[in-house]
């Protein structure tokens, strides 16, 4: 009588557990991206090696082989954002935030009042705050500031006549830390039209970094907000300070509220 089943130890279990919570996280991060088609598409080309491994159809397995060993290059081109992306997330995760020191005092009630500000005279913008991912490289795409930060001087910035007002603002803790600063544009696709340029710039920032990204539409007169890759539309004075607060529902991001100041 051959020998019996061998009985799992608790560390098959926990490489069990740590496989399928690492598959569990690629495959949600995968989900409404055009990787996901991609991978698709790899695994289809998986299983065609593999018949034709077992057909001994010799061309087709070496031609596979070829796409096989290369491709691995190129998806490190395509998948070049993704990547990126899935980095800065990683950066984001709870447990490494014991090693960072917490976020500088911010000013929600300046910020909040600004937004509404902009929206009341149906002026254009965009305004980043910055939370745990930093956006100093986005400051060299513009013109740096180290400016307090108040709502006239926001208002001011956005104004039609100003040098600065085509492009986003960056905020960090209560300083504007840049201006006319250029966002890269989301690739997603975006079912209402009315959307354009300032929405897309404001979802391609919130997909790699977790900075909570407010979008005033100079059509529509309405605050949006772009966090974690998802647009919150039409945000009234309530919405805004819940999302500074660190308490708008459906951001799973790094959830640190900014303070309001005095």
């Amino acid at each position: 009588m051959g020998p019996g089943l061998p009985t799992p130890d608790w560390r098959d279990l926990l490489e069990i557990l740590l496989i399928a919570a690492v598959l569990y996280r690629v495959l949600r991060f995968l989900v409404g991206t055009r990787a996901l088609q991609i991978v698709l598409g790899v695994l289809l080309l998986a299983g065609v090696y593999v018949a034709a491994f077992l057909l001994r159809l010799s061309t087709i397995t070496y031609l596979l082989g070829v796409i096989f060993t290369y491709g691995a290059f190129a998806a490190i081109v395509v998948f070049q954002p993704e990547l990126r992306s899935a980095l800065a997330r990683l950066g984001q995760a709870r447990i490494l935030r014991l090693f960072r020191d917490g976020p500088a005092d911010g000013a929600g009630e300046a910020i909040a009042e600004s937004l509404e500000r902009l929206a009341r005279t149906g002026t254009g913008a965009i305004l980043a705050v910055e939370r745990e991912v930093g956006l100093e490289e986005y400051v060299g795409t513009g013109t740096p500031m180290r400016a307090a930060l108040s709502s006239d001087l926001v208002a001011t910035v956005f104004s039609p006549y100003s040098p600065l007002h085509d492009g986003a603002l960056l905020v960090r803790g209560t300083e504007i830390i840049g201006a006319a600063c250029i966002l890269p544009l989301s690739q997603q696709p975006l079912a209402d039209r009315s959307l354009g340029t300032r929405h897309r710039a404001a979802l391609g920032l919130s997909e790699e970094t977790d900075a909570l990204v407010f979008v005033v539409s100079e059509e529509t007169s309405t605050v949006s907000l772009a966090v974690g890759g998802r647009l919150h539309r039409a945000l009234g004075p309530d919405r805004i300070r819940q999302a500074l607060a660190g308490r708008l529902p459906g951001d799973t991001t790094a959830s640190h509220p900014v303070p309001q100041t005095r």
